[in-house]
């Protein structure tokens, strides 16, 4: 890994943060909230998006790991109240909902 994508994934790493997904409809409304699943590391997952690594990106988005967020996703969440940890990747918002979240 070179300094320049060290320094990148410190950047994202440094951009994330607990928000409940209450507060990111809007991005959702505007077919922006991508889910990431817990199986990746949100952190690469978005420093691959910053990167334009289609290749990457395609491969998740054929597993099922990486998929624009779904009415059901973003319903459940919504009404469970859920926290998340999120990260901006212009224009995308990166979502993973938090698993041991006692309300969700």
């Amino acid at each position: 890994m070179s300094g320049e994508e060290a320094a990148e994934r410190a950047r994202i790493n440094g951009e994330t943060a607990k928000i409940a997904w209450q507060e990111l409809q809007r991005f959702f409304a505007r077919g922006n909230a991508v889910a990431v699943s817990h199986q990746l590391d949100l952190v690469e997952v978005a420093f691959q998006m910053s990167a334009d690594n289609k290749d990457q990106i395609k491969e998740w988005m054929e597993a099922g790991q990486v998929s624009r967020v779904s009415d059901a996703q973003a319903s459940g969440w919504y009404d469970a109240n859920a926290l998340v940890w999120a990260v901006v990747v212009r224009p995308w918002v990166l979502v993973q909902p938090i698993l041991n979240n006692p309300e969700q």
